[in-house]
């Protein structure tokens, strides 16, 4: 991609509803665009308060490193001909950070806005903006100030330009050069930053762990623990890191500094044929100690190349000596072919961001060290987690002390994954016209069949009085980018019960379907039916005929497509990228280490686990390397997110990765070992969180403690008053208000996006299993479980439980419990009512006492899962058995009629209660609805008396009296109960019409 190419495309598409400014209820308005000292203007619309000009303009983009500091205004005027000036009708401001390329681009109705204060404006303004790099386009010819403006103006961009293949970009180019004269770009560094030094320092003693009381009491060993690691080179103290080295530019200085020693094997040359037929099969080993890396074997080849990269952890080197070993692959025992040896006090240390090491040729030695023919292209250095070729290498650590090859180690390496873009797919089928069935004596009963890979929705049956069904009904699929499944329609005839015939289909690719970003109509279409006329579908003649179908088919961008628990949502973006806001700050997570691990599997006759850890944030999916037969892992890896919005939670998984080795009882499922979940609002800004998270998982058995997880974490913010607007602004786009889904609907999509993005991350390599991405997505959370339903339950009694003390104290009150208390409450309530002025300020200034003496006691630590809340921890193993059973159930019929009757009553009784809270609101409805004539009738007179005696005495003197008969003496009070609450049980409910 060149630089001079590129330009920022705007498609003036049209306005709604401008305001009429030519004093005859009309305006003639266009369009001036203003980009970076350039100017353009659209042709005129004579008398429309509705224009449409449908023209494109290209604006050259000088310097792309400052584009997200840009803006593009845009303002609509009215021309006045007779004064040859023209009138305000409002602008818009596209800031550059919300610059999209071409193919991600939506035309979008901005409200225009007001110029000062005293402009009055109204309507909208259809833009469609992007980048392009297309070398076919020119840019725009600017404006050219006249006295005249035209009234019609050929617009530059033509209709060919729409039908150019656009070439689709996701980051800004870099600049090629820096003018000679201009001095070279300041990199700005984060001041946590720290950068590895060359020379080793000894980590001090470490500080033992200490508690964390949660707000409800749990097991020790299941809370939270605190502690104070020595990260980059420092340590942990008040939440910052304090450095004993001098500060430098880098990264990772979260986790614990380790140092490696990497080896590239990039190729070899010149090797000796070891065959009586000069063939020759080699592959390289590099053995350190009891480590051993091996590449894999080429055939018939004496100038190999790998490039292949090894990393050996320096903490367990037990030798002093690398051997770098060339040999020959064979049947029967593999042929030495040559040798390299390093002294590993001579291997040179690299501090990124230093450039990488240069691999070099060394010549092969026999096993006596005498030079032989062949040589090897190598590279040998000591590094860190920082090196960049860390990811990708063959690990020590994460294989066993015996032979493991550098092809298998694709499944244990370290990776990033990016989650497909989703898009809901609204399809409303209309109609269809002038269909033909099998037989022509009948109306078809017809329905349509809408399919996107495996998802399949059908519309409900017509039974129509013509060959003209309508349905009219919407259908939503989730697809995702890129568009690999088409949206395929058929229209069935239902000809007896269980039998079907297909009248017609049509076939639309999701690449031509129109994208929206709001709640714009969609124009409808017609779209020819192909008839089947072959039996057999798969191999089906197709041929034109008159039946049509009627559609409505588009690619809705404004919705936040819902691929997780709402609870736990991790990302609350648009699909359309311009409408995505700028980030508001920066989220670190330091993998560090994983203590005490459960064992997983069994391998030479002791318990063990290979273990991993997946951070999910976002569009972004993190793994650590795997650490092989190791029940105490370190990891001290560190990954970085931007934060959109502080009301997301970030997700850390550690599994055991059961592609290694023989397989258990579970076959090739990943092994879940436990989560963690932090929302970023509970944390403060700038400040390192090193905790010790309990790994807890739920099995049959109960709860169980499958080890510990050190995490580190900072959220730094970039903006804090973007931030703080953040918290005004709707939790999700604004098309879940405008245009929501019911709950079905959201469950069934929900479904359908999680099973897109375990399919596409299970392509990968090293692939994300699917068990992996529901466990982390928590797929299963709408499933009924008993032990939800208790802790639910509970959650909603502890939230009242305030409501009920409070009207607890206020009956200790009325029933003189304390009359000094009683005396006092009666002087403030009188004092209140005499200055009723004085309720709203009284009740704010307690609030605001009460958050600040609450400061001393506010939550330092991100809140973990608890136990005792979750309802974990005295869980009848029956619940527990019924929560785990499949969906739908594979237990025998006894335990299920058991279970189905234990719901009944448990539902019963939730029956009861919600019947009651309906009883109550029809009461009140039936005061005015005459449904018993004399209580209304009462009720009525009643309302006329109060509002005559309301009218003339004072509302102090009413509300005084109510407080003071509210608080009477015990000596004054009845044990029957009062007259309206009488008359209000008396009233009619519904409940008479219940069956």
């Amino acid at each position: 991609m060149t630089v001079g190419n590129l330009k920022l495309g705007v498609d003036v598409v049209s306005a709604h509803n401008l305001l009429p400014k030519d004093g005859q209820g009309s305006s003639s308005s266009f369009v001036e665009l203003y980009f970076d000292g350039q100017r353009y203007r659209s042709t005129i619309k004579e008398r429309d308060l509705n224009p449409v000009w449908n023209e494109s303009f290209y604006f050259n983009i000088s310097d792309p490193s400052i584009l997200h500091s840009l803006t593009l205004d845009a303002y609509v005027y009215n021309n006045v001909k007779a004064t040859q000036s023209r009138s305000f009708l409002g602008k818009v401001s596209i800031n550059g950070t919300s610059f999209v390329p071409y193919s991600d681009a939506v035309a979008l109705h901005y409200p225009l806005e007001k110029r000062g204060i005293f402009s009055h404006v109204r309507g909208e303004l259809g833009l469609k903006v992007y980048i392009t790099d297309e070398a076919s386009i020119k840019s725009s010819t600017p404006v050219v100030e006249e006295t005249q403006v035209p009234s019609e103006r050929v617009s530059n961009s033509g209709h060919n330009v729409k039908n150019e293949t656009r070439h689709t970009f996701h980051t800004l180019p870099k600049r090629v050069s820096e003018p000679q004269n201009q001095p070279p770009p300041v990199v700005e560094v984060p001041y946590h930053s720290t950068k590895y030094m060359a020379d080793e320092m000894k980590a001090p003693e470490p500080i033992p762990p200490k508690l964390v009381r949660m707000q409800s009491a749990q097991p020790a060993d299941y809370a939270l623990k605190e502690t104070s690691p020595f990260l980059g080179g420092g340590q942990v103290v008040g939440g910052r890191v304090v450095r004993t080295n001098r500060p430098a530019a880098g990264t990772y200085d979260l986790v614990e500094k380790m140092h490696f020693l990497f080896v590239r094997v990039v190729k070899a040359r010149d090797l000796p044929a070891m065959d009586v037929i000069g063939s020759l099969d080699p592959y390289v080993e590099v053995r350190i100690g009891n480590y051993k890396g091996v590449t894999r074997h080429i055939e018939k080849q004496q100038n190999p190349m790998w490039n292949v990269v090894f990393a050996f952890s320096r903490e367990r080197m037990q030798a002093s000596l690398l051997e770098v070993v060339v040999k020959d692959n064979d049947l029967v025992k593999d042929d030495f072919v040559g040798l390299i040896r390093f002294d590993l006090n001579e291997v040179p240390m690299r501090v990124p961001p230093d450039s990488p090491l240069a691999p070099e040729w060394y010549r092969l030695e026999d096993k006596k060290g005498e030079k032989m023919k062949g040589e090897l292209m190598l590279a040998v250095w000591i590094g860190t987690q920082a090196d960049e070729a860390f990811p990708d290498a063959w690990h020590s650590d994460a294989a066993t002390p015996i032979d493991s090859s550098a092809a298998a180690s694709a499944l244990i390496r370290s990776k990033v994954y990016h989650a497909p873009r989703l898009w809901y797919v609204r399809v409303n089928v209309v109609e269809a016209q002038d269909l033909v069935p099998s037989e022509k004596t009948r109306f078809p009963d017809a329905y349509v069949k809408a399919q996107i890979g495996s998802q399949v929705m059908r519309t409900k049956p017509v039974q129509a009085r013509n060959f003209n069904p309508l349905w009219n009904e919407d259908l939503f699929f989730v697809a995702a980018e890129p568009f690999e499944d088409h949206l395929v329609l058929t229209v069935e005839d239902r000809v007896a019960p269980g039998k079907d015939e297909i009248i017609g289909r049509v076939i639309i690719p999701l690449t031509f379907v129109e994208k929206r970003a709001d709640d714009r109509i969609v124009h409808s279409r017609w779209f020819n039916l192909e008839k089947p006329v072959a039996v057999d579908v798969d191999q089906l003649k197709k041929d034109k005929f008159a039946s049509k179908l009627h559609l409505r088919v588009c690619l809705d961008g404004g919705y936040h497509v819902l691929d997780e628990s709402t609870h736990y949502s991790s990302d609350l973006r648009p699909t359309a990228k311009q409408l995505w806001r700028p980030p508001i700050g920066v989220l670190e997570l330091g993998i560090l280490n994983a203590v005490g691990l459960h064992p997983m599997k069994t391998r030479d006759g002791k318990g063990t686990s290979d273990t991993y850890c997946v951070a999910k944030y976002g569009h972004k999916w993190v793994r650590t390397r795997t650490i092989v037969d190791n029940l105490f892992p370190k990891y001290n890896e560190q990954y970085t997110w931007e934060v959109f919005d502080p009301a997301t939670v970030l997700t850390v998984g550690v599994f055991d990765n059961s592609q290694l080795g023989d397989k258990g009882s579970n076959g090739n499922r990943d092994l879940k070992i436990g989560k963690v979940r932090i929302r970023i609002s509970t944390l403060e800004t700038g400040r390192v969180y090193t905790h010790s998270y309990p790994l807890l998982v739920l099995h049959l058995t109960g709860v169980k403690k499958m080890g510990e997880l050190h995490l580190a974490l900072r959220f730094s913010c970039t903006s804090f008053v973007n931030m703080l607007c953040i918290y005004s602004q709707p939790l999700l786009p604004k098309m879940h208000y405008v245009r929501p889904f019911t709950v079905m609907q959201l469950d069934m999509l929900r479904h359908q996006a999680v099973n897109i993005v375990a399919t596409r991350l299970g392509r990968a390599e090293p692939p994300l299993r699917k068990e992996v991405v529901e466990y982390m997505s928590d797929v299963d959370s709408h499933l009924w479980s008993m032990r939800r339903s208790k802790a639910n339950f509970f959650r909603l009694m502890s939230i009242f439980s305030g409501l009920f003390a409070v009207g607890k104290w206020f009956r200790d009150i009325c029933m003189w419990k304390n009359p000094i208390t009683t005396v006092l409450v009666h002087v403030l309530y009188l004092m209140l009512v005499s200055f009723p002025e004085l309720i709203l300020p009284t009740i704010f200034l307690y609030m605001f006492l009460i958050g600040i003496w609450n400061f001393r006691y506010r939550p330092r630590y991100p809140p973990h899962m608890n136990t005792k809340l979750s309802q974990a921890e005295a869980v009848h193993p029956d619940e527990l058995d019924e929560e785990f059973d499949t969906f739908p159930t594979s237990r025998n019929p006894d335990l299920v009629r058991m279970r189905y009757d234990r719901l009944r009553s448990v539902a019963g009784r939730i029956q009861t209660v919600v019947g009651d809270v309906a009883t109550q609101g029809e009461r009140l409805h039936s005061l005015l609805s005459w449904r018993d004539p004399r209580a209304t009738a009462i009720f009525v007179t009643f309302c006329l008396v109060a509002a005559l005696v309301l009218y003339v005495t004072p509302f102090q003197v009413i509300a005084g009296l109510a407080g003071i008969y509210m608080m009477r003496h015990p000596r004054f009070r009845y044990r029957l109960p009062s007259l309206p609450v009488n008359f209000f049980r008396r009233l009619p409910a519904r409940t008479d019409s219940m069956l």
